[in-house]
């Protein structure tokens, strides 16, 4: 309540549709609800269970690699080296595992790599002043190169039973999507309720500013790039116990699925702004298409020029919304 010129003058609060319409999720979810109306109506078994749960399926890995990957952008990062690290990471688990090392050793090594693996990318970055881009693309290379360096271009297979388990389902619901859920509400809460999380934000809408605020921003960078690296290693643990192998050219591509659900999201690439709830969506509308797209029988030429086309037209709409917010 305000007093002008000697009168009380109640505040008009918005309603429930403007709050909503303002919500910066809004918009990607009417788009998955209407991506979901159209699979159903022209993709054959698209609305059955069975395909649903194969949908949570397909996108756990995404899913997971794209909760470090909100991290690392909400810093104005970038990193390139997602699906090598995978790669890598499965292959030495499932060495390891051959070996005679027992799965729950295999499985917390794996996690332990995943995360060294980013730390050496956050040295790279936040320590040698490397861009991101830059610096990833490198990695990239080299641990896709080891990949097929220590399995020697062969894949290994037939792993124990009790580690393929985390690659099936508790009654039809999968146990890499329960995994994927977990890791979602895991990285909202950091973001959301921590200060870590808010340093990420100040950091990413203006470095200099966190600087001066006391923030430590290369401890930080470093560390969002060692989250994506164990976001990887758990991507690399279900997706070795679904297939029960361990390949050099594993999540080849991967990159491009997580990017695009993270900017699909919402989250802007120049940093600052996002949230994991945009990220969550953002899986989930590229999972539908992959999956729609696959039963209507479209080769995955044209899949991938739709995933381009999504991102490129996400980016152009946050460029969109930043312009009128100016």
């Amino acid at each position: 309540m305000d007093n002008v010129n000697g009168k009380n003058t109640v505040q008009k609060q918005p309603g429930l549709l403007t709050k909503l319409i303002a919500n910066d999720n809004f918009g990607v979810s009417i788009a998955l609800i209407i991506l979901v109306v159209a699979m159903a109506l022209f993709a054959p078994n698209f609305t059955t269970v069975n395909n649903i749960f194969n949908v949570l399926l397909q996108i756990a890995q995404v899913g997971i690699v794209a909760v470090g990957m909100t991290y690392v952008i909400l810093t104005a990062g970038i990193d390139l080296s997602v699906g090598s690290i995978i790669a890598f990471d499965g292959l030495a688990m499932a060495m390891m595992m051959k070996a005679g090392v027992p799965v729950i050793g295999a499985i917390l090594a794996g996690i332990v790599v995943g995360g060294l693996v980013g730390a050496l990318n956050g040295f790279l970055i936040a320590k040698l002043n490397l861009q991101p881009f830059v610096a990833t693309l490198g990695t990239m290379t080299m641990f896709r190169g080891l990949a097929y360096t220590i399995s020697g271009g062969q894949p290994v297979y037939t792993l124990p039973q009790s580690f393929d388990v985390l690659g099936g389902s508790i009654g039809v619901i999968p146990i890499p999507a329960i995994i994927m859920v977990v890791i979602f509400i895991l990285g909202a809460y950091v973001l959301r309720y921590t200060k870590f999380g808010r340093h990420i934000y100040a950091i990413g809408g203006n470095e200099v500013a966190a600087k001066l605020s006391g923030i430590n921003v290369k401890r930080h960078i470093a560390f969002v790039y060692i989250i994506s690296g164990v976001c990887c290693a758990l991507a690399a643990i279900i997706l070795t116990a679904r297939l029960d192998s361990a390949v050099p050219t594993a999540a080849d591509g991967i990159e491009l699925d997580v990017i695009a659900a993270v900017a699909i999201g919402g989250t802007d690439m120049q940093g600052g702004k996002g949230a994991i709830s945009g990220t969550i969506i953002g899986a989930l509308i590229t999972g539908v298409i992959a999956n729609g797209l696959n039963l209507l029988d479209v080769a995955q030429g044209p899949q991938r020029f739709v995933k381009g086309v999504i991102i490129i037209l996400a980016v152009i709409l946050q460029v969109v919304k930043k312009r009128k917010q100016a």
